[in-house]
């Protein structure tokens, strides 16, 4: 896979402007449904879970045991929480999650 840097923004932002027009969750998980593998859904909603447990303090290794999912993918989720773009915090925030 390419790097974030070496992807074409305009398509991307294609994507990002198909995700914005769904309107519900029957809406997204068709859509979601027909893009991605069931693999690439379980690999994001599994980091979706790990971002959670992280702002609300679980240890680490209890998400790494109950997601089944290796260390280093939740100390990876972690560090893109505490020191990425801001786009879990800001989900975070309007889903009143803490």
């Amino acid at each position: 896979m390419k790097h974030s840097h070496q992807l074409k923004t305009k398509e991307l932002d294609q994507l990002y402007q198909a995700i914005l027009k769904i309107k519900n969750v029957k809406e997204a998980r068709k859509f979601f449904r027909d893009l991605c593998t069931l693999e690439e859904l379980k690999a994001m909603s599994d980091r979706w879970q790990a971002v959670r447990m992280i702002a609300k303090g679980v240890p680490y290794r209890e998400i790494a045991k109950k997601l089944k999912m290796s260390s280093a993918t939740v100390t990876r989720v972690a560090q893109w929480l505490n020191y990425g773009k801001g786009g879990y915090k800001s989900v975070l925030k309007k889903l009143k999650i803490k």
